[in-house]
């Protein structure tokens, strides 16, 4: 066998595992818009759903998943990103640091739905939050901050160290370097991770099926006070995301549309969830075009 036909077979052992993965992924974006995108319409997207009868929709399901993104990234971020400018550039290599960076590959492991009856048991009850869209917050930031600290890591270690020893050689000191040089150049990789963040936030349901709760109160959006259950910005009030809406809707089945519903559901789910992987996409381009001007 020579060397020629043995890179012609792994070049098209390659190809093929690439096709067979296009192809899955293919056929289940295929299925679920086949059936979703004949169900969603204004009414839809904007209605409350019901629980008995038929022809309700996923508004509000659709505006707390939004919300709880929101609460979830703001501290997420910051933590993610404070943690991992520790990590590149000011920790050294000690037991310390092999103990942080375990313990982050540890947590990067659990799964969502052990998270969320950690969170239900610390959260809920020890807290006193409730079942509440700030304890499902707080339950995915267990699970997205391993993630933002080990892309932010990278991101940092991935800029050249030239470009720290010229702005040092300057006179700027270390934390100008990291705030106005280093940072900037790693900002497409930071942006990628935030909106990676996003997706697997909007995506999940185990870990707040016990902490944000299966229900949601019917929301006054001309209602101002954050301390009313009805006021859509109380983050102490009960959530049901888009992802846990489709939990429910399909394990009780208590309405006779339930497959319209969960088709619809699955179909937004997954059209939000591709438009934030665009984005991550076309936000690091971009960040990357003005910093590097290539």
């Amino acid at each position: 066998m020579t060397a020629h036909f043995k890179d012609r077979l792994a070049t098209l052992a390659f190809w093929l595992a690439a096709g067979v993965v296009v192809a899955v992924l293919a056929f289940l974006l295929g299925y679920i818009m086949l059936h979703g995108l004949k169900v969603i319409d204004w009414k839809f997207l904007t209605s409350e759903p019901e629980t008995i009868r038929a022809g309700g929709g996923i508004g509000p399901n659709i505006f707390n998943s939004f919300y709880l993104l929101f609460l979830s990234l703001i501290i997420v971020a910051p933590l993610g990103v404070l943690a991992g400018i520790y990590l590149s550039e000011y920790a050294r290599e000690n037991a310390l640091t092999r103990s942080i960076r375990l313990s982050i590959e540890t947590l990067a492991s659990l799964p969502s739905i052990v998270v969320g009856l950690f969170g239900l048991l610390l959260f809920v009850t020890t807290l006193g939050l409730g079942y509440s869209l700030l304890a499902g917050a707080l339950a995915l930031t267990i699970i997205n901050l391993p993630l933002m600290v080990r892309i932010t890591e990278e991101a940092l270690r991935a800029v050249p160290h030239d470009l720290r020893e010229a702005s040092l050689s300057l006179g700027a000191t270390k934390w100008q370097t990291i705030c106005r040089v280093v940072l900037p150049s790693a900002l497409p990789g930071l942006l990628t991770g935030i909106i990676l963040a996003s997706g697997r936030i909007l995506g999940e349901a185990a870990a707040l099926i016990f902490t944000a709760g299966l229900t949601t109160p019917r929301l006054d959006f001309s209602q101002w006070d954050i301390t009313s259950p009805t006021c859509p910005w109380n983050p102490l009030r009960p959530g049901e995301t888009l992802a846990v809406h489709i939990w429910k809707v399909n394990s009780e089945a208590l309405i006779p549309d339930v497959r319209r519903v969960a088709d619809g559901s699955s179909a937004v789910l997954v059209i939000i969830v591709l438009l934030f992987n665009f984005l991550a996409r076309w936000l690091a381009r971009r960040a990357s075009l003005r910093l590097t001007g290539q």
